[in-house]
């Protein structure tokens, strides 16, 4: 089964990889929406200013006035846009009881709140949902998409729903093997699968397709 076998490769290869980073759900949730559109060492930073104000509490973001919260995450870009979602995704969360992992309703029902949330897009619900909720959803991204389709598996323009159907239907439904392997794929997308001068002759999975 080629989805597990890559996987098996990239394992082997890389080992175990731990993410997502984050101390707590909530802090692994705000990651999620910060890292929209920007690399992960600018939203360490912006969740580094959070922390050394001590706001990486629901009830004291949502407290702080919008312009003190923009100037906060603004390493991590496009903080106008992002100190919005992040409001409101927190407005969302308190009507909820304020605590992600005591949500009780249906992983659907949760995605498809998450989804109303303005700015929340599929791989930034399915992130929190993942690896803040430990929910057993396949995250798909950018570096997924590209591995896949110059491995001419996907269309380079293939649907979301269709790409994570991949995996889910080709995986045994386990939260621990989604996390490791979307991570896995992150790391190869950085290191060889690169969108300029991708290092093709040296990529793990250059043995999965030579036997095929």
């Amino acid at each position: 089964m080629l989805i597990r076998r890559i996987y098996d490769v990239l394992f082997n290869t890389f080992g175990p990889q731990g993410w997502w980073p984050g101390d707590t759900p909530l802090e692994v949730a705000i990651g999620a929406i910060l890292t929209q559109n920007t690399a992960w060492r600018n939203v360490e930073k912006a969740i580094n200013n959070l922390k050394k104000e001590g706001l990486l509490d629901i009830k004291r973001l949502l407290s702080l006035s919008l312009e003190d919260l923009k100037e906060l995450i603004r390493p991590a870009g496009f903080y106008n846009q992002k100190a919005q979602r992040l409001k409101s995704f927190l407005l969302w969360l308190l009507e909820k009881g304020g605590c992600l992992t005591e949500i009780n309703e249906s992983t659907a029902e949760i995605r498809r709140e998450l989804l109303k949330i303005r700015g929340i897009g599929k791989e930034t619900a399915d992130s929190i949902l993942l690896y803040a909720m430990d929910r057993p959803v396949f995250v798909v991204d950018a570096y997924t998409k590209r591995i896949l389709s110059r491995h001419n598996i996907i269309e380079e323009k293939a649907d979301y729903d269709i790409v994570q159907a991949m995996f889910v239907e080709n995986l045994p439904r386990s939260v621990a093997l989604y996390k490791e392997y979307h991570a896995l794929l992150v790391k190869l997308g950085k290191d060889y699968c690169k969108s300029k001068n991708p290092l093709c002759e040296t990529c793990p999975l250059k043995t999965v397709f030579m036997s095929d």
